[in-house]
């Protein structure tokens, strides 16, 4: 692919996706939702493999799916209460085809099966687009449209999003379906914040889109597909080991680290809120991502394959690493100590 050819879509993606956040009109959301799916699908088969012609087919069906089914509530909006304004959408069935449908495109359990599938087609730079800049876009409506939906069946959605990601991600070995995984949990730890308040939702994004970025940088860096590939990473660089063992273990929500901010503070107003059964099922169903994340964390770190004459002095060789991972490892890692600063917890 040309430069002018990736310059043009990456600016096609962005541009779709600050359309949506800026926008309040059914169509033109729907345009831009349009735009942004027929940006990603070059990007996404740009590695001319059967696999990523397939997984960019599975991603247009999906994406297509939802894509019709908001233009159908919005349409059925418009006709019974004659706005197109987002803000303005209260028909029932209207909110309940669009909670569909934005579950659909975050890959909300039980609409997740789709994703793992997409990712695992996909190169590590593509599965890292689909996983944080892509969620943009469907979190912005979801954002605009919190007050209208169910909140009982948007923070079952959240539970059982955190439940499945766990626990399906416990038997896999290829490390772009665990991050699926991975990213399945985190947006139900997400959608539920977003129930309890908005500036909670959104650090909990930051926060996630840091740490993917991180993890999926250190991954590409070290070539590591499978989790047999993370036992011989040790190779390439002491720097990139330790920093891809923190950023597991942070995305696993370990204390002291990063992750365990999100967490902490969802937890903390989900008990304030009176909502304790929920808040110790979303603790418990974090231990089957601390599970495969301290496994992964195990094998690039604590175990030490049988040496070759290749692996013994791969370290000489001088690692490609880029410039992004030091900045977003020291994110990833130090940033709980300034959780007062981002959320007042008072």
């Amino acid at each position: 692919m040309s430069p002018l050819i990736w310059t043009f879509l990456i600016t096609s993606l962005t541009t779709s996706t600050v359309i949506i956040m800026a926008s309040h009109h059914w169509l033109l959301a729907w345009l831009s939702l349009e735009l942004n799916t027929l940006s990603i699908l070059p990007i996404i088969m740009r590695s001319n493999h059967p696999r990523t012609t397939e997984a960019a087919t599975k991603y247009f069906l999906i994406q297509t799916t939802a894509a019709t089914l908001i233009l159908l509530a919005s349409t059925m909006n418009a006709w019974q209460t004659g706005s197109w304004d987002i803000m303005q959408t209260f028909s029932p069935l209207a909110t309940t085809i669009i909670t569909m449908a934005i579950m659909m495109k975050l890959a909300i359990a039980p609409a997740h099966l789709w994703y793992p599938e997409i990712l695992q087609g996909s190169t590590m730079t593509t599965a890292l687009i689909i996983s944080t800049w892509q969620k943009i876009a469907p979190l912005t409506l979801l954002y605009l449209l919190i007050n209208h939906l169910s909140t009982n069946i948007v923070l079952m959605l959240g539970l059982t999003s955190a439940l499945l990601g766990g626990w399906t991600g416990l038997n896999q070995t290829q490390t772009r379906k665990i991050m699926a995984f991975s990213s399945i949990s985190h947006m139900g730890w997400l959608i539920t914040a977003l129930c309890l308040t908005p500036n909670l939702a959104t650090l909990t994004m930051i926060t996630y889109m840091i740490m993917t970025t991180t993890m999926f940088l250190s991954l590409t860096t070290s070539s590591s597909k499978t989790l047999l590939d993370l036992g011989v990473s040790w190779t390439h660089s002491p720097i990139l080991l330790t920093i891809t063992m923190l950023t597991l273990l942070s995305l696993a929500g370990l204390p002291p680290l990063t992750g365990f901010m999100p967490k902490l503070l969802i937890l903390k107003e989900l008990v304030t809120t009176k909502l304790l059964a929920l808040s110790t099922t979303l603790a418990l169903s974090s231990l089957p991502n601390l599970a495969f994340y301290t496994r992964m964390a195990y094998l690039t770190a604590l175990t030490a394959p049988p040496n070759t004459t290749n692996s013994e002095y791969k370290w000489r060789f001088k690692t490609l690493m880029t410039p992004l991972i030091p900045m977003t490892a020291l994110l990833t890692t130090l940033a709980l100590p300034i959780t007062p600063l981002l959320y007042p917890t008072t």
